[in-house]
């Protein structure tokens, strides 16, 4: 995270670049945490931010609640209500009592991290024939977040399977 402009930022790509000629420069995506507004910004080599202090609460996911969340404080068991534009596309790998990281700045809620996988089950899946088969054939599921995602021929509805949360990709059958 970075303040800019007086603006809070999430830093989501950044690249390094040393031309041949002149000093090293690095180009950056930036997300502001309070509009979602997407900025791109080239920093050259001595630029200074202001420094942005975070703290780091370990929450579990209770249930949903219109369009935000719950979530409680691991250490005070104390109930946070999450917005879900800070939730974000990573609603649909909350399962239930899934713990997670939460990042506050200045007492609200900015951002969260889930593990790198998490265990979800299979809500809607199509039937497969065995002879169906062919190297590497796929279905798309449900699970029960409603998210879907491709699998194997042989997972099949109430199966829980193992999803990587940054890729949104389907790892094992569990």
């Amino acid at each position: 995270m970075l303040k800019l402009e007086g603006n809070l930022f999430r830093l989501v790509e950044f690249q390094h670049v040393k031309p041949g000629k002149g000093g090293a420069f690095v180009r950056t995506r930036l997300k502001n945490v309070e509009t979602g507004a997407v900025l791109e910004r080239t920093f050259r080599a001595g630029e200074k931010f202001d420094e942005v202090l975070l703290s780091h609460r370990r929450m579990q996911y209770l249930y949903p609640d219109g369009d935000d969340f719950v979530f409680m404080d691991m250490e005070t068991f104390e109930q946070v209500t999450i917005p879900g534009d800070v939730v974000g596309d990573d609603a649909f790998f909350l399962g239930e009592n899934l713990e997670v990281d939460v990042y506050v700045h200045e007492g609200k809620p900015i951002s969260i991290e889930l593990p790198s996988a998490v265990l979800l089950e299979v809500k809607e899946a199509e039937p497969w024939l065995k002879g169906d088969t062919t190297s590497g054939a796929t279905k798309p599921v449900v699970l029960e977040t409603g998210f879907r995602l491709q699998v194997p021929l042989f997972v099949e509805e109430g199966d829980t399977v193992k999803v990587d949360t940054r890729s949104g990709e389907y790892i094992e059958r569990v």
